[in-house]
């Protein structure tokens, strides 16, 4: 029974999890949630539902070029600071005890402070600053909210879940629809060439509620229980956004933004606590945005780069409820050469955030089977 209980808590756990399977990270433009492959690690009963929540925050203020830090940008206070929400609504269903349907409605909201945008970073060298006042421009904010990019999937486990009690696994495929805003705009100021001049204009790629895109998406999962009280779980996620690029004007003039793929895998451990229902989770995760898209072209504007982290956190089921907390707490950082660096032999910086916060909630209701009841029971362990 023990072992039965761990394998339907590692399922949940992963469920869970691949809620907030991938996320931004700053200003490498990493979009929220957009695994298609939604609620993929819920193991569901044909008629059976699961509804749930998941909330994430992160703040973003520390530059990378490569993987070296640029500290100055803090010290001089020329950073960049993205402040991002994330809350996604989330409805599984089972078509049969193998095959399920995932919806998420996502909704976002950013803020983000900078001098470069409103007028400049500051300048050292430059004869006119003022000595120890590295001034250029004011720091102003911009800020974008709203529903985000929709997205459908189904899950198919490969192994039927009655008789695979232990170890199990599952393909994902989805669909990521461009419902999020991809052309919102804020005020700038600070321009024109005399910078005096406040304008409306598109905010940064990297808050903008969508990405502009229509993508298909591939996920697999898997998950195996341990005889000493742990289930390990494995996550790997790619996004195909085949979509080249689109133009939005930014700050005055016309650029050319890339809708750029994405990709993501997780590694951990859920392990069993001695309080009821509580279980500990411990793992690594990779997550990014690749210089080259695997359909497509590669033109436009993107931000380039990955970052690896430890993921502790909590998975707490009672019932038909489960509560989950993560917090992902970057290890590397690093923003890659796009491709446009390499054609002009640039290498381009992204602010990235030291950790992320992750909070998720769901209840399944519906058809039940009697073993599943006894085992969310706490008279049933």
């Amino acid at each position: 029974m023990k072992t039965l209980y761990l394998t339907i808590a590692g399922i949940l756990c992963l469920y869970l999890l691949s809620y907030n399977q991938i996320h931004a990270q700053g200003c490498v433009a990493i979009r929220s949630g957009c695994g298609a492959n939604v609620g993929g690690g819920a193991s569901l009963q044909k008629g059976q539902w699961q509804a749930g929540t998941n909330f994430r925050y992160f703040h973003s203020y520390k530059h990378f070029r490569g993987k070296h830090e640029e500290t100055n940008r803090v010290k001089e206070g020329s950073e960049v600071i993205n402040d991002s929400f994330f809350l996604d609504f989330l409805m599984s269903y089972g078509l049969t005890d193998r095959l399920s349907l995932n919806v998420a409605l996502p909704f976002v909201h950013h803020n983000r402070s900078s001098l470069y945008e409103h007028g400049g970073n500051p300048k050292e060298d430059d004869i006119s600053t003022v000595e120890n006042e590295f001034w250029a421009g004011d720091r102003h904010a911009t800020s974008s909210a709203g529903l985000a990019d929709i997205r459908l999937g189904m899950t198919y486990w490969l192994l039927d879940p009655a008789e695979s009690t232990g170890t199990n696994a599952s393909i994902g495929l989805g669909m990521k629809f461009a419902s999020g805003d991809y052309r919102a705009q804020d005020e700038f100021y600070n321009q024109g060439d005399n910078k005096d001049q406040t304008i409306l204009s598109g905010v940064d790629q990297s808050i903008q509620p969508g990405d502009g895109g229509y993508g298909v998406t591939l996920d697999v999962q898997g998950y195996h229980t341990l005889s000493n009280g742990v289930v390990i779980s494995a996550n790997l996620y790619y996004l195909s956004n085949p979509r080249e690029y689109y133009t939005l004007e930014t700050r005055g003039r016309s650029r050319d933004f890339s809708v750029p793929d994405q990709y993501a895998a997780r590694l951990g451990a859920l392990v069993m606590t001695p309080i009821h229902g509580l279980f500990f989770y411990g793992g690594g995760r990779l997550e990014g945005v690749p210089s080259s898209d695997l359909i497509g072209g590669d033109e436009g504007f993107r931000r380039p780069g990955y970052a690896i982290s430890l993921e502790p956190g909590l998975t707490y089921g009672i019932r038909n409820t489960a509560f989950n907390l993560t917090v992902p707490v970057a290890v590397e950082r690093n923003r890659t050469r796009s491709f446009s660096d390499k054609e002009s032999g640039g290498h381009g910086d992204a602010a990235f955030a030291d950790y992320l916060i992750n909070f998720s909630f769901s209840y399944r209701f519906g058809k039940s089977t009697p073993v599943l009841e006894s085992i969310q029971s706490p008279t049933g362990i």
